[in-house]
């Protein structure tokens, strides 16, 4: 069991090695840990901050031999190198995980260096616009899903350890295959950046002279396309290990769209029609928290006006009447969507507390 007196060990400490470093104190106060980096800015902030004992230049038997657990939270490309260093480092009962969004290539990896044994693949599915350690956040990872990923060595009891440390975080764990995991990424996250990225760039090279386009577009377009703005590095190296996945869905997407430009072409006015409402069906049976089937949400949606203060009226409302809000957030598109304010509550009767209220308070509600 996990415990005050674990070492934990990291390799990288930028805005998820920071996030869980962070967690990882809270939640066990007398915890030892170890870090290196090749910047050393981010370790002395964090060691300053109390969320690092020991910083060390150097990974060897003497910084990381004695770790329960080592994470590497560096670029998915470098992993490799980092896995080789601490083969013959390590002793057997320890676990090294990394956070990587691409796990094939990281399980490849820690079988060349004989670590499958010792080794089980991590994806926390989080993240910020705002990178580097000094944004970390120990919620970061609350409620977020937190993507688990044995080998087949790795033994019932190391695996269900890794679980339940994931749970002292507050993330949801889901246990896995690794080559499942990169099929399924590669759908719901590196082909949308694709192609998001490729529509920003459309509209770009085609936008008139004025600049029209580019002064129109808000609302939807700017929605389906924030995730444009990644980091192109990151993407890059993302796109460069996931390469298979993202091409069995990129060659699925090309011919739907050829599909779809067919029957344009016929002017088929019905095939549009149950392309929206196959896809809206579809879209509508997301969980809008995120936790899909996993979970239920209790969700509001509601109109308030465009000025200062209003946002806080209706938390204040709620607050005065002892109704607890578990997430609240701006609906960017009002162009299809109902109300500018989404909030999620704990349980079914905060929402309805929460509903009665606000409507006897004269606010347009949703459900």
């Amino acid at each position: 069991m996990i415990n005050d007196t674990f070492h934990f060990g990291f390799i990288g400490l930028g805005l998820i090695g920071g996030s869980i470093a962070r967690a990882l104190k809270i939640s066990f106060p007398g915890c030892f840990i170890t870090a290196y980096s090749r910047t050393l800015a981010p370790l002395e902030l964090a060691k300053a901050e109390g969320n690092l004992d020991v910083i060390t230049t150097d990974i060897d038997s003497e910084a990381f031999g004695q770790c329960d657990y080592i994470f590497i939270c560096t670029p998915v490309q470098y992993i490799s190198s980092y896995l080789d260093r601490l083969a013959g480092i390590v002793h057997p009962e320890c676990t090294i995980t990394d956070v990587g969004s691409v796990k094939s290539f990281v399980h490849d990896a820690a079988s060349k260096a004989g670590l499958d044994s010792v080794f089980i693949g991590g994806h926390p599915m989080t993240g910020s616009e705002k990178t580097g350690y000094a944004n970390s956040s120990a919620i970061l990872l609350e409620n977020a899903y937190y993507i688990i990923t044995p080998t087949k060595e790795t033994t019932d009891a190391k695996l269900q350890a890794y679980v339940n440390l994931v749970k002292s975080m507050g993330a949801i764990p889901i246990v896995i295959d690794y080559n499942n995991h990169d099929y399924y990424v590669a759908g719901i996250s590196h082909l949308p950046h694709l192609i998001a990225g490729s529509l920003v760039n459309l509209i770009h090279d085609t936008d008139s002279d004025d600049g029209m386009m580019k002064r129109l577009a808000a609302g939807g377009f700017k929605d389906i396309t924030r995730i444009a703005s990644s980091s192109p590095e990151m993407w890059e190296q993302i796109c460069m290990t996931n390469t298979d996945a993202i091409l069995k869905l990129l060659n699925k997407y090309i011919a739907s769209l050829n599909d779809i430009k067919e029957h344009l072409e016929a002017h088929e006015g019905g095939y549009i029609y149950k392309l929206f409402e196959r896809s809206g069906e579809y879209r509508n049976s997301m969980n809008d928290s995120s936790r899909g089937a996993l979970s239920r949400a209790y969700l509001l949606h509601l109109d308030i006006e465009d000025r200062e203060g209003a946002i806080a009226n209706v938390a204040t409302l709620l607050a005065r009447n002892s109704i607890s809000i578990k997430n609240i957030g701006i609906v960017h598109n009002r162009e299809f969507e109902h109300g500018a304010l989404c909030m999620e509550f704990y349980d079914r009767s905060s929402k309805e507390l929460a509903a009665k209220l606000l409507t006897d308070n004269n606010y347009l509600i949703y459900h």
